[in-house]
C-alpha cells in the first residue's frame, strides 16, 4: 500500500499537514532552528508523532474504504490477512531518527504492531526517488540522460525543497544511481505565504484591517500565490466586502492591491535557495549534469518555474516540468520508486570508536589492554566516507573484540555506537580534533550471549581474561539503514540479527 504525504498548492488541509508534522519532525540543526519561528506550534497536548499518527489513521481509513469498495472480495480478504505493507515518503534530508519517529507514529496509528516482524512492513522512500520515477513515467527522458549524463530532480513542496541527482546505469537496465548526496532546504511554498503574512502584518499595523491579516494570508495562499506570474503586474487579495476601503493602504472595495515586485520578494528566498542547492548538486555530482526535473506542488507556480529556468540556463541546465498537475504524482510513482534507484551517496562520514589504534604522536596517552596491546583512547576508524557511492546490497564491515577478566564482564546485550562526522576535516583521526561535529547518531544492538557463553579463557601480561570477537555489518545503501553481526565458528562464518536504534533527540551544529 502506498501512503504518501499528499500536497496540493492552495489546499489548507494539505498545508496544515505539511507544517504540523513534517516540519516539526525535521532533523534539528542550529541553522534550521529559526524554522520554529516561521511555523505555528503544534496543537496543545499533541506531539508531532501524535499528529502524524492521527493523519495515518485517516489515510488508512480512506485506503481501506477505497480498496474494499473497489474490490469487494479480494479487498476484504486483503485487510483480514494483516499482511499489508506501507510505503511512506519523507524529505531527502530526513535520516534514521525521523524514520524512527514515523514508524513510532505508524505503531500508534495501528498500522502495525510494535514487533520487529511488523516493523519490516513499513518501507521508506525519499521524495527524490519517487519524483525521479514519476518524471520517467511521464516521458521526460532525453538523449543526454539516456547516454549517462546526470539529471537533478527538484521536488518543490510546501515545507521543503528536496534536490537529488541521478544518472542512468551503463548496463542497459532502467536502474539509476545517485551521483551526489541528496539535499533539502527549508524553502518550500509555505514560507512564501509566511513572508506575505509578515509583510501584511507590518503594513496594516495600527489600521482597522490588521485583524484581517490571517484571512488575507489564507486568500494569498489559496489564490494570489498560485497565479502569480509577472512582477510587472499588480496582484490582488480579496478579503472583505465592497465597503472596505483605505486608499493609503491600496484597499478598495474589499480588495488589497500589492505591487508585483513586492510579491516577487516573497518568492526570492525560495528561488535563491533552490538555485543554490541545484548548483551545489551539479558541483558535487560525479558525472556532468545537463537536465533538471521540477515537480511538486510549488512547481505549478509559473513565476517560480520561470525564475529557475532563467537563472539555471547560464549554467547550461535545461529545466522541465512533467505537466501542470502535480498533486496526483504520488499515486503514480510511489509503488515503483524503490525499483528505479539502486545506489546512494552518503552526505557525511560514518565511523566507530576504535579501541586498538597505534599513533606515535599520542603514545603518552596510550594504555595497555588485557591482551597486552597498547591502545590510544578517543580514536575512531572510518566505515563509510562522504560522497562514496553505495549500492543497495553493499555491506560495510567493522571488526571488534571485547575483553574482560570474567565472562560476566562481557556484554551479552551489546550496543555499539556509530558516529557521524559532519565537519570539514578530510580524515580526522581523533574525536578531539573537531568535537562539535562528531555525533553518535545510532547504535547497533545485538544479542551476543552465545559468543559470551562460548568464550575461552586466555592469558595476558596481567593474568587471565576472556575475549569475544565479532563483526558489525551495516547496509547504508537502502533508504533505511540495516545491520547484522557476524562471527566465525570452527572456521565457518555465522550471522545473527542486529537492530539499528537511532537517537531521536539529536541536534547537529549545522
Amino acid at each position: 500500500m502506498v501512503m504518501a504525504s499528499h500536497s496540493v498548492e492552495g489546499n489548507l488541509f494539505s498545508e496544515r499537514i505539511d507544517i504540523r508534522f513534517k516540519l516539526h519532525l525535521r532533523p534539528r540543526t542550529q541553522t534550521t532552528s529559526s524554522v520554529d519561528e516561521d511555523i505555528p506550534p503544534l496543537p496543545p497536548g499533541k506531539s508531532a508523532v501524535d499528529v502524524l499518527a492521527d493523519f495515518l489513521v485517516y489515510m488508512k481509513q480512506c485506503a481501506r474504504t477505497y480498496i474494499v469498495e473497489t474490490h469487494p472480495v479480494d479487498g476484504a480478504n486483503f485487510w483480514r490477512s494483516g499482511k499489508e505493507e506501507y510505503i511512506l515518503s519523507h524529505p531527502n534530508a530526513w535520516e534514521g531518527a525521523q524514520q524512527t519517529l514515523i514508524r513510532r507514529a505508524a505503531v500508534q496509528a495501528g498500522l502495525i504492531s510494535d514487533t520487529p516482524a511488523d516493523h519490516a512492513r513499513i518501507n521508506f522512500i525519499t521524495e527524490g526517488e519517487a519524483s525521479l520515477n514519476f518524471c520517467i513515467e511521464r516521458g521526460l527522458m532525453n538523449d543526454s540522460i539516456r547516454h549517462g549524463h546526470g539529471v537533478t530532480v527538484v521536488d518543490a513542496g510546501g515545507g521543503t525543497i528536496d534536490v537529488s541527482t541521478y544518472a542512468k546505469r551503463p548496463s542497459g537496465t532502467d536502474k539509476f544511481g545517485e551521483i551526489a548526496a541528496a539535499q533539502s532546504c527549508f524553502k518550500g511554498s509555505v514560507f512564501v505565504t509566511r513572508a506575505a503574512a509578515g509583510y501584511l502584518d507590518e503594513c496594516l499595523l495600527n489600521t482597522r484591517f490588521h485583524g484581517d491579516v490571517p484571512s488575507m494570508a489564507r486568500k494569498f495562499d489559496r489564490a494570489t500565490k498560485l497565479h502569480f506570474r509577472d512582477p510587472k503586474d499588480p496582484q490582488f487579495i480579496w478579503f472583505g466586502n465592497v465597503s472596505d476601503r483605505d486608499p493609503d493602504k491600496n484597499i478598495q472595495r474589499g480588495r488589497l492591491k500589492l505591487d508585483g515586485s513586492i510579491v516577487a520578494n516573497f518568492f526570492e528566498p525560495s528561488i535563491e535557495g533552490t538555485v543554490d542547492t541545484v548548483l551545489n548538486q551539479v558541483r558535487l555530482a560525479t558525472k556532468p549534469v545537463t537536465s533538471v526535473f521540477l515537480v511538486g506542488g510549488f512547481a505549478a507556480n509559473d513565476y517560480f518555474f520561470s525564475e529557475l529556468e532563467k537563472r539555471l540556463r547560464p549554467h547550461r541546465l535545461d529545466i522541465y516540468r512533467p505537466d501542470p498537475y502535480f498533486g496526483s504524482r504520488w499515486v503514480h510513482c510511489r509503488l515503483f520508486a524503490s525499483l528505479c534507484t539502486d545506489s546512494r551517496i552518503p552526505v557525511h562520514v560514518w565511523c566507530t570508536m576504535r579501541k586498538e589504534l597505534q599513533h606515535i604522536r599520542r603514545m603518552s596517552q596510550s594504555v595497555r589492554t588485557l591482551g597486552g596491546n597498547r591502545v590510544i583512547p578517543g580514536a575512531f576508524s572510518d566505515i563509510l566516507l562522504k560522497n562514496t557511492e553505495v549500492t543497495e546490497i553493499q555491506e560495510f564491515w567493522k571488526s571488534y573484540r571485547e575483553r574482560a577478566t570474567s565472562r560476566g564482564g562481557l556484554s551479552r546485550q551489546n550496543q555499539t555506537p556509530i558516529t557521524c562526522y559532519r565537519g570539514n576535516i578530510a580524515c580526522p583521526q581523533f574525536f578531539d580534533q573537531d568535537p562539535g561535529n562528531f555525533h553518535s547518531v545510532f547504535s547497533v544492538h545485538a544479542d551476543l550471549s552465545g559468543l559470551v557463553d562460548n568464550s575461552e579463557e586466555r592469558t595476558g601480561p596481567v593474568g587471565a581474561y576472556y575475549e569475544v570477537q565479532y563483526d558489525i555489518i551495516i547496509l547504508f545503501g537502502l533508504t533505511e539503514s540495516k545491520a547484522q553481526y557476524a562471527w566465525t565458528e570452527e572456521g565457518v562464518e555465522r550471522r545473527g540479527p542486529a537492530e539499528v536504534v537511532f537517537d531521536t533527540e539529536i541536534e547537529y551544529r549545522d
